[in-house]
């Protein structure tokens, strides 16, 4: 069986550095290039903390595209350099797959059409933890029974966006499961601003930022009588890599962008 080649974008960072020592674990893989804005020229192998690869670290993508030969993008950045970076690399043949949160929906649809035209597979993934995906999904038919919902996530306090790529998702699946409503008292009134959490179909998302977190997220259903929480933690990014691996050798496979892990799933 051909090892499915990837070229890493963003290698030093927590998450790129964990998918690097992943395909360093998994015979199936084989790094090709990393791109950084750092080290260009360098081995992998040459900077401090990183997995021992002879693969070339690029600072220019599409110069990474053009010398490399390879079948994914592993992209592990931002919200606005995946999304570049996933517009290049379908360009260039290339199937991406990506765990940056945040894109908007007109860029989603953009990239969504462009996998479409070069019949070419995308996975974006807000969050590649399998447990957090089965989360979402338990969250998705809880709420036919429970429609009264808030969700509450935690994460590092480097992490820039707010609410979480997850949280969104969450909150998406369930608005198709439940009726659009209100909850909390009608005449409810925060007297300081923003107390109660972002509104989403109705339903309120808190965000915690503190060191020492990684990525935590509950989802609290209230009943008559009775409460359900589903809660997933990640202690560590390696809880992700079971996921990246799933996405790397599904996108393969695939001619369209797929959004959420739970649609690779059997």
């Amino acid at each position: 069986m051909n090892k499915i080649k990837i070229i890493v974008a963003g290698p030093r960072g927590k998450m790129g550095s964990e998918a690097l020592r992943m395909i360093s674990k998994e015979e199936g893989l084989e790094l090709a290039a990393c791109v950084d804005r750092k080290n260009g020229g360098k081995q992998v192998k040459d900077v401090e903390g990183l997995p021992q690869f002879d693969a070339y670290i690029y600072e220019d993508l599409e110069e990474c595209f053009q010398s490399v030969e390879a079948d994914v993008l592993v992209d592990l950045t931002t919200p606005e350099v995946g999304y570049k970076h996933t517009k290049l690399a379908l360009e260039y043949g290339l199937r991406p797959v990506v765990g940056t949160t945040g894109f908007t929906e007109e860029q989603l649809a953009e990239l969504t059409d462009l996998a479409e035209r070069k019949e070419l597979g995308v996975v974006i993934a807000p969050n590649f933890a399998l447990g957090a995906v089965l989360m979402m999904q338990f969250s998705k038919w809880a709420a036919k029974y429970f429609p009264d919902v808030e969700i509450i996530e935690r994460h590092h306090d480097n992490k820039l966006d707010a609410p979480s790529g997850t949280a969104v998702k969450t909150a998406q699946l369930i608005k198709e499961a439940r009726e659009s409503k209100k909850q909390g008292h009608p005449d409810e009134k925060e007297t300081i601003e923003g107390a109660r959490g972002a509104d989403f179909d109705g339903m309120k998302i808190h965000s915690v930022r503190l060191p020492g977190l990684v990525a935590h997220q509950e989802v609290v259903f209230g009943g008559s009588g009775q409460n359900l929480t589903i809660k997933h933690d990640s202690f560590h990014r390696e809880s992700f890599m079971s996921g990246v691996k799933l996405a790397v050798e599904h996108v393969i496979k695939l001619d369209m962008l797929v959004y959420g892990l739970e649609n690779l799933l059997d």
